[in-house]
């Protein structure tokens, strides 16, 4: 797994590449730019993974790096007691789709993506991690959990526009440690339990935006061996949430001592119900291009109109890149607006503008546009 860190080390960021004319064998410009910002998101995913794993999951050749933190590891084990081996095999799988991204984008004489530039935030100083520059900062988090209630809705989308309430209301409000900042996070246990709790429902909130990205981005693809890599790697992210999700369910109603943040119980009131009940974790048939159409059982949101940046912005908003430099911003934008503005080459020839066809505005109570919601 090193073999993806390594191969990029020493390099330029994307963003400071000079862009070439046109792509090579076979990819177009769009598609060439969608498969560099996946893999720069991928990067990003793997990144805070990493942290993660050298904490509270397994160190092993396919995921190097840390000591583990066993009191830490105890406490996300209370959501689950294979927690260690989820983090390890999901920090795994985002380093082989930004790998194989890359190499993707080598062979086919287009530049890959590469981060390593910014990797200029600190580490926790917590025992287990390593002291090395981050390109995440999951010590500052403000996770939303607005997903928990958006796979429960029976009637609304946030592609309609919907704004989906929180499960744990005070996660968003706040900046919260997501992983023991130091050795001094791992008193007293309600404290650490909430920071495990943080993570779990941290866990399911990354991973729900790829499930999203993915079929988003895909709609925009003009060759269909970029459409397949899309396909074949967009299902792992969901399989990711479905886990999260169960997981995110057991995490224990407390209060933090040190800073009074609440996980409430949310098979209790004033939660429970349909929206909340934690083993309802099924995605529940919702609306779906258009409200006269029967409810269906499907990934939310696919907009693709505006999907990389609404990615880059979810990120920002909840604090994943708090730290970061102008320049991580910069690049990270123009990344994202390029592969918002790819096309696919049959819908530029059919409709002749320079709006993607399923991306406009409908009446009929149909609507398409740009939204945030969710889109980690």
């Amino acid at each position: 797994m090193q073999t993806g860190i390594a191969a990029g080390a020493g390099t330029l960021a994307v963003g400071l590449w000079p862009r070439k004319a046109e792509a090579g064998d076979g990819l177009t410009q769009g598609d060439a730019a969608i498969l560099r910002f996946l893999a720069a998101a991928e990067i990003i995913e793997t990144d805070a993974w990493q942290q993660y794993n050298e904490l509270c999951g397994i160190q092993d050749p396919e995921v190097p790096g840390g000591s583990g933190n066993a009191p830490f590891t105890a406490a996300v084990a209370v959501l689950d007691e294979d927690m260690a081996q989820y983090v390890h095999d999901n920090t795994e799988d985002e380093f082989t789709h930004f790998d194989f991204i890359n190499a993707y984008l080598v062979a086919h004489g287009m530049q890959p993506a590469n981060l390593d530039h910014f990797r200029t935030l600190p580490s926790s100083k917590a025992t287990g991690a390593q002291q090395i520059g981050r390109l995440t900062n999951l010590m500052q988090l403000s996770v939303d959990t607005s997903w928990w209630t958006r796979y429960r809705s029976p009637n609304l989308n946030p592609d309609f526009g919907d704004t989906l309430p929180q499960a744990v209301p005070g996660l968003v409000q706040g900046q919260f440690p997501g992983i023991p900042r130091s050795d001094a996070d791992l008193s007293p246990g309600d404290h650490l339990q909430a920071i495990a709790n943080t993570a779990g429902f941290h866990f399911a909130m990354i991973e729900q935006g790829g499930t999203s990205l993915y079929p988003s981005l895909a709609q925009r693809v003009s060759n269909t061996e970029v459409l397949r890599i899309l396909l074949s790697i967009g299902p792992t992210e969901a399989m990711h949430f479905q886990t999260w999700q169960d997981k995110a369910g057991n995490a224990p109603p407390l209060v933090d001592p040190t800073n009074g943040l609440v996980f409430p119980d949310l098979n209790a009131p004033p939660f429970g119900g349909e929206l909340f009940t934690t083993n309802l974790i099924m995605p529940e048939p919702t609306v779906f291009l258009d409200r006269k159409f029967p409810v269906c059982s499907i990934v939310r949101p696919t907009e693709t109109k505006g999907a990389a940046m609404a990615v880059v912005k979810f990120l920002t908003d909840t604090g994943l890149f708090r730290g970061q430099s102008d320049a991580f911003f910069a690049t990270v934008t123009d990344l994202a607006q390029d592969a918002d503005a790819a096309r696919r080459e049959q819908d530029e020839r059919e409709n002749g503008d320079d709006d993607h066809k399923n991306s406009d505005d409908h009446g009929d109570g149909r609507h398409s546009g740009q939204h945030d919601h969710g889109r980690g």
